[in-house]
């Protein structure tokens, strides 16, 4: 495995430093992880463990989508995976908690857990043991991030509520979108 050297460090070490982030910064930074993604999934690649931890942020601020490892093409064959979970349980997706298919909409599902951590320092979903953060993920409804940070802007956290929406129908159809959603914002 060959990999780019990025000097830097990751976005979950930004946000155990300095979490809550100032909006602004956030959604620059989600920014270029929606542009990357668009990249991915556009070339028929779903990520499938999007998490703070697999993106590197470059003393200048540039973030890189790293860890493809559990990455899969986008084909309903080559994307189940019946009873198991694949990918990191803070960031998974409902379907991917019940071992069904991860799709373009998935890892939207994982960014928008990530925008929600660097707004409000904290994971939507927490439990003592992975099966009880993965039985939230599928039952529960999330925080309003505005009750954990008022600054953030009302318009911002409809847009991490609908990316957290338990049907994927609910969700943004692509990274493209919600993009246009945070920028008109």
């Amino acid at each position: 495995l060959v990999m780019e050297y990025v000097p830097g460090g990751t976005l979950k070490d930004i946000i155990r430093e300095r979490a809550p982030l100032p909006w602004e910064e956030a959604v620059g930074y989600l920014l270029q992880l929606l542009e990357s993604l668009e990249h991915a999934h556009a070339n028929g690649v779903v990520h499938c463990d999007i998490k703070p931890h697999n993106i590197l942020v470059t003393p200048a601020g540039r973030v890189k989508i790293t860890d493809f490892g559990l990455a899969r093409a986008a084909t309903e064959a080559t994307v189940t995976f019946p009873g198991s979970i694949v990918g990191s349980v803070s960031y998974l997706s409902p379907e991917q908690a019940k071992g069904e298919v991860a799709t373009a909409r998935s890892d939207l599902y994982s960014v928008s857990v990530v925008f929600f951590e660097m707004l409000t320092g904290s994971l939507p979903f927490r439990g003592e043991t992975p099966l009880s953060v993965a039985m939230q993920h599928l039952q529960s409804e999330p925080p309003s991030p505005r009750s954990l940070n008022p600054e953030i802007p009302a318009g911002l956290e409809r847009v991490i509520l609908k990316g957290l929406a338990k049907d994927p129908a609910e969700r943004y159809a692509g990274a493209a979108e919600m993009a246009a959603e945070v920028r008109a914002t």
